[in-house]
């Protein structure tokens, strides 16, 4: 029992953080309809500005709070100087400015930072006698805060969505931005905040993600497999769906840490195969992922 609810923890601080990541391409998603593919370098750049002011002595809180900041301006300037001048010429274009931005961020972490591995501090208590004991099995407090943390920005998310005027100018822009626009909604605002608060939910998980990173290394890959598992949370879930952000990245994690403990003749690579081979068969039977909407196009 100790093993099964070890795995299952673990599992749930995974999927904590895929969820965040997922949320953040559902808030890109539910506005422009649009996977922003540089998701991951955002809370990675942003991760590095977090390391390098706690170099200088600020507290990590503040950190976080200042890598927030700064990744909601790299949304709103990649939104406004990038996606926006060729959103209106095809989807495809959008994605591959996206690509771009990966790439780009990437390198420039390396060229402000350096190539070499950072030690990025804790940010929750992670201890050797900082866990819960639950019938022989450690719940460790940075697990408990992760999962918090997740709980926090959906009922944040849900109030945007549902409670607010942006919530829906935000579906009324991803669905027809012309209307929208016709009707008053001023487009290239809700666009830009979006890309901007998507950022921001993407450096808040990057800070949480790394600590618990074994062993507490921050370099230039440490997002890439986190953006594709990720991806594929959102996917099953539904990229539109808030709910299905969480379903997933929890679903997808829970199952992952569960293949590698009692299904270990597979293989690492092999395990990830098979998560994501579950995902393309929930794809081709419900392309819109489970909880996601169904469009409908008026001609």
């Amino acid at each position: 029992m100790d093993i099964f609810l070890d795995r299952l923890f673990s599992g749930i601080t995974d999927g904590s953080i895929y969820a965040l990541i997922a949320l953040a391409l559902v808030v890109v998603f539910r506005s422009s309809g649009t996977i922003n593919f540089a998701q991951g370098e955002f809370a990675l750049f942003t991760c590095y500005v977090a390391w390098w002011l706690h170099t200088k002595g600020v507290p990590m809180w503040l950190d976080v709070i200042a890598a927030m900041v700064v990744g909601f301006a790299m949304g709103v300037v990649a939104e406004r100087a990038l996606v926006r001048p060729v959103r209106r010429r095809s989807e495809v274009a959008t994605l591959i400015v996206g690509l771009g931005l990966f790439t780009a961020l990437n390198g420039a972490d390396g060229w402000i930072w350096g190539p070499a591995d950072k030690t990025f501090p804790e940010l929750l208590p992670h201890a050797a006698d900082d866990y819960f004991d639950i019938h022989g099995s450690r719940l460790h407090y940075d697990s408990i805060g992760i999962f918090l943390a997740l709980v926090i920005v959906v009922i944040v998310l849900m109030l945007l969505f549902n409670r607010t005027s942006l919530g829906l100018q935000m579906r009324a822009v991803a669905t027809n931005p012309e209307s929208a626009a016709l009707s008053g909604v001023k487009v290239g605002r809700v666009l830009s905040v979006s890309w901007g608060l998507s950022a921001a939910i993407g450096s808040l998980a990057g800070c949480l993600l790394v600590p618990v990173l074994p062993p507490n290394q921050l370099d230039l890959s440490s997002f890439f497999s986190i953006l594709i598992l990720a991806s594929a949370a959102a996917l099953f879930g539904g990229l539109d769906s808030v709910k299905g952000a969480v379903v997933g990245g929890l679903g997808l994690a829970i199952a992952e840490s569960m293949i590698n403990g009692y299904a270990t003749f597979l293989g690492g690579s092999l395990q990830l195969t098979f998560a994501l081979f579950i995902i393309v068969v929930v794809l081709v039977f419900k392309p819109t992922g489970v909880f996601g909407a169904r469009r409908i196009e008026r001609v």
